[in-house]
């Protein structure tokens, strides 16, 4: 008799566990594979702490053939999946097809970066959902302050030392927190910037920041962003975004450069594309996280509306604290399945939260009790590092290096704005050019070098880069794209404009 074949899509905080509790409940007795885009679980939580130059990229990753031995690795996207079949039709990193046939499925997608109808917003704004966009943070900051350093004119200097950060949940104030003292790091004791104050706005249309956290844990937030310098604006938003900065819906323009979208999350299409039972975009699921009507499908994370047990009436928000407990009674309701255990409910009462503010500061209620200052700054990183499913003596020692050096401020140069558009399927992935050759040797190359001798006169706008005519790889015009690791299909003409058309508006708002 021939073992079950397990196929779980996503290897995010659902995904990840999920797969990790079933090696260790199936124990060699099924075949387990796991189909993620790239070879690594990414701890999103500290991603704010690799913009801010704190911790190397990989601290912050956890292979996944390293970790998950009982578990085969595929490298791709899921494109379709033919539910009457029973197969997932997917792309791999090199544009190279697929299938896998299934007798239990895990739809663990995850999110995406939310989108509204903003003029200019796609065009002009970079999200932070994955690595990538972290990365290019960091480099855009310090390019921005450095450019901002040679500048004759004082206007530009401000405009490139304003950074605005658009929604005060727990991943815009983070960023806001840490992006703060990044500069200001970058600006300290530099006879070339003696003058130079960088500029942080974090905006959100709520009337405090962590609306959705204890309004004492917010009262902390808000008083060490002020207390920093941010400048913290409730009650406001973006009402348009230009090259040159960005219009707020108090009629302020503000000239800027940077312009960073934390509005929340939308959940993967994939979960929209099955034709199933939704609840605004999320693929709706029993307590047991199975899909109705489809007993060989499950779903958990951010792309399941999971009915809160607490909250009855209510699903369980997308966050991460939830997708990683709804892997692993995913993953023992997965294996009862089969014949192993009893089915569970997924049933959670929240222990507290932590929100890093940066430096020693931080705001934290473990148990109900309300934690503010360096206790509370121990208390946060004494979390992420039980939580951590690895890296954790790297990460502990990233720490205390920057506690005892000052941070490295350089331009890696490794990704650019327009390989992380805001508008993309796939933000755990870069963009990369390519053309009709790839392939052939040297066909990736000359694609480059082509987009490269296309540029145009220098520029710069609000989330972009500097400097166009700087030579350098840029996205070829025309209708080719990398095949694999971005879903959508179009390309604009101008290398400089990475998105595409709006995305229609999604009323539903994670932060993971």
């Amino acid at each position: 008799m021939s073992r079950p074949r397990i196929v779980i899509v996503g290897a995010g905080f659902a995904g990840y566990r999920t797969a990790r509790t079933l090696s260790r409940l199936a124990r060699g007795r099924a075949d387990i594979t796991l189909l993620n885009p790239t070879d690594y679980f990414l701890y999103l939580p500290l991603l704010p702490q690799v913009a801010a130059g704190i911790l190397e990229p990989r601290r912050v990753t956890v292979s996944l053939s390293g970790t998950l031995r009982q578990a085969r690795l595929v490298l791709g996207e899921a494109d379709r999946i033919d539910l009457d079949a029973r197969t997932v039709h997917y792309t791999g990193p090199e544009g190279d097809g697929g299938s896998l046939s299934y007798d239990r499925l895990v739809l663990a997608a995850g999110s995406v970066n939310k989108l509204l109808p903003v003029p200019g917003i796609a065009e002009h704004a970079h999200g932070f959902r994955g690595l990538p966009e972290a990365l290019y943070l960091r480099d855009h900051v310090t390019r921005q302050v450095e450019l901002a350093a040679a500048a004759d004119d004082p206007a530009e200097c401000a405009a490139r030392c304003t950074f605005v950060v658009v929604g005060a949940g727990y991943t815009g104030t983070e960023v806001a927190a840490h992006g703060q003292l990044f500069s200001d790091a970058q600006v300290h004791k530099h006879p070339m910037r003696t003058g130079m104050r960088p500029r942080w706005l974090l905006l959100d249309i709520a009337d405090r920041v962590l609306p959705e956290l204890d309004e004492r844990l917010s009262r902390t937030a808000d008083r060490v962003l002020r207390e920093r310098g941010v400048d913290v604006r409730t009650g406001t938003s973006v009402k348009e975004a230009t090259r040159e900065g960005v219009l707020l819906s108090d009629g302020e323009f503000v000239d800027t450069r940077t312009l960073v979208w934390c509005v929340g999350v939308r959940p993967d299409p994939l979960a929209e594309s099955l034709g199933l039972p939704m609840e605004r975009g999320r693929l709706l699921v029993d307590p047991q996280l199975r899909v109705p009507g489809r007993p060989e499908v499950f779903a958990c994370g951010d792309a399941a509306a999971v009915p809160d047990l607490e909250e009855p009436g209510q699903y369980t928000p997308m966050t991460a604290q939830h997708a990683w407990r709804q892997g692993k009674v995913c993953a023992h309701n997965v294996a009862a399945s089969l014949g192993d255990g009893e089915p569970r409910p997924y049933r959670h009462s929240d222990l507290g939260f932590v929100v890093d503010l940066g430096g020693v500061k931080a705001a934290a209620n473990p148990l109900g009790v309300h934690l503010s200052g360096p206790v509370a700054g121990a208390v946060t990183r004494g979390y992420h590092l039980a939580a951590m499913p690895g890296n954790r003596v790297r990460v502990a020692a990233d720490w205390l290096l920057d506690a005892v050096l000052p941070r490295q401020a350089v331009q890696l140069g490794l990704v650019r704005s327009w390989s992380v558009p805001l508008d993309t399927a796939s933000p755990e992935l870069a963009r990369v050019p390519s053309g009709p050759g790839r392939g052939e040797p040297g066909a990736e190359e000359a694609s480059v070098q082509a987009a490269g001798q296309a540029s145009g006169p220098p520029g710069s706008r609000p989330g972009g880069e500097p400097g166009k005519g700087r030579s350098g790889p840029r996205p070829p015009a025309g209708p080719h794209l990398a095949p694999g690791p971005v879903k959508r299909t179009d390309v604009p003409a101008d290398p400089d404009d990475p998105a595409g058309p709006d995305h229609p508006a999604d009323p539903l708002e994670g932060d993971s």
